[in-house]
């Protein structure tokens, strides 16, 4: 079967680094995903992905290694469960990610993400951008990942039984990382979805394929921008999004405090038996949900009642015991080159390595690479980031990779980059080298 590349984008399906296969991602709303949801996603990796799935840092599940005759039929079976692909690759509103599922509001901010997921998915009027558009809701300010997003929206509190927002604009990494900026602060649930369409609109009309909103914060200034956006408003009615019953799907303690136990997944990597497992344990003791986190691992929201003890037996006869440096440690990792059309390196097989490299201490450290300037596993945004920038010739005919490596000590911003264009040897040098000093 011949298709079109770019016009399969919107479907959520980009072109993979081998020939006649393809990436397809599936959207996961705040990253809550039940039990049934799971069976099916694994039952679908079975049939077209050799029975593998890939966990993104934007709460988003990717099969990698389809076939063009099967994506229409995979499309079908995940839809039978509710899982929508429509807008999580190409110029649309992506998918609508968490990265704070352990903060108490995240029953809150979980039903936000599941509505702004029905009204922009699927909608023209949101698709057809300059280029992505990426929104996050997350449950407070213990993560940085709102400074990353076109628009993000931290929860900072319930007023007259109105949930209030802090709306973050025109972040993004790629070659240019910028941070967002607070465009307005306390935004009740009412106004969101009219604000961030104004938002969207001026992107839209003012941009040129294939940039960013920051590109157009950069060429415009914030008091432009602004104004365009609230003469988008303007006249603009509120747009209530309440609900006559409490919507969260995750188990709620007691104390609004989730009780969690998180099985750690290298790479994102997972086979579909033991999604199985996981999917599982979930409906015996979380409720029948699972939270996909942006670390790439699985989370389960426990109820009042249940055993943490138990739970973290059956994810030990799962294959998570903890034990290994690949599980207990924080390390985003794309796929690169192993899949990618993008990825200049193979970055499981790198980061393997610097898990030998890093010690004990490093297990201290959140820790990310990119295989490519796209920056997909954030990092910027970890104690210590690599990013590919080139891959080189080597006389014998095969290429070598470069990295920039960054380190990053304050909590409100990016990592600062403190080495350029180093080869695998002297990264992982590097890497033992802060090691020795901690």
């Amino acid at each position: 079967m011949v298709l079109d590349a770019a016009r399969l984008r919107v479907e959520g399906v980009y072109e993979q680094q081998q020939a006649g296969n393809y990436m397809f991602r599936v959207k996961v709303p705040a990253g809550v995903i039940s039990t049934e949801q799971a069976m099916k996603v694994a039952d679908v990796a079975d049939r077209v992905a050799g029975g593998r799935l890939h966990l993104t840092t934007r709460n988003s599940i990717e099969y990698h290694w389809v076939k063009g005759d099967d994506l229409s039929e995979a499309m079908r079976s995940l839809a039978a469960v509710g899982l929508i692909s429509r807008g999580a690759c190409g110029g649309a509103v992506r998918g609508i990610v968490c990265s704070t599922p352990f903060s108490p509001a995240y029953p809150v901010v979980q039903v936000l993400g599941q509505k702004l997921h029905r009204h922009f998915t699927g909608n023209p009027h949101f698709e057809g951008l300059p280029k992505k558009f990426k929104m996050a809701v997350n449950g407070d300010y213990s993560d940085p990942r709102y400074l990353i997003q076109d628009v993000a929206l931290v929860y900072v509190g319930t007023d007259y039984e109105t949930a209030r927002y802090d709306l973050w604009t025109a972040g993004g990494l790629g070659r240019e990382p910028s941070p967002g900026y607070l465009f307005e602060k306390a935004v009740p649930e009412e106004r969101i979805i009219p604000l961030v369409e104004a938002i969207i609109r001026v992107y839209k009309e003012r941009t040129p394929p294939p940039k960013r909103l920051k590109h157009l914060l950069r060429e415009i200034g914030r008091e432009e921008f602004e104004r365009l956006v609230h003469e988008k408003l303007a006249g603009q009615p509120e747009l209530s999004i309440r609900d006559a019953f409490e919507k969260r799907l995750t188990a709620l303690p007691a104390g609004n405090e989730p009780h969690r136990v998180e099985a750690g997944v290298f790479a994102g990597e997972l086979s579909s038996e033991t999604l199985r497992k996981l999917a599982g344990i979930a409906g015996r003791f979380a409720a029948g949900y699972l939270v996909l986190t942006s670390t790439q691992n699985v989370a389960f929201l426990l109820p009042d009642g249940a055993d943490p003890t138990a739970v973290r037996t059956a994810l030990a006869e799962a294959g998570f015991d903890g034990t290994g440096r690949d599980q207990r440690t924080v390390f985003r990792i794309c796929p690169g080159n192993h899949e990618c059309k993008m990825g200049l390196s193979p970055t499981r097989d790198i980061a393997r390595q610097l898990l030998e490299a890093m010690g004990d201490a490093g297990e201290g450290c959140s820790w990310a690479i990119s295989g490519c300037f796209n920056s997909c596993s954030q990092p910027q945004l970890a104690d210590v980031g690599i990013v590919t920038v080139k891959s080189v010739a080597n006389p014998d005919g095969t290429r070598s990779p470069q990295f920039d490596l960054y380190r990053r000590t304050e909590e409100d911003g990016f990592g600062e980059r403190i080495r350029e264009r180093i080869s695998v040897d002297e990264l992982l040098e590097a890497v033992r080298q802060m090691n020795a000093a901690s």
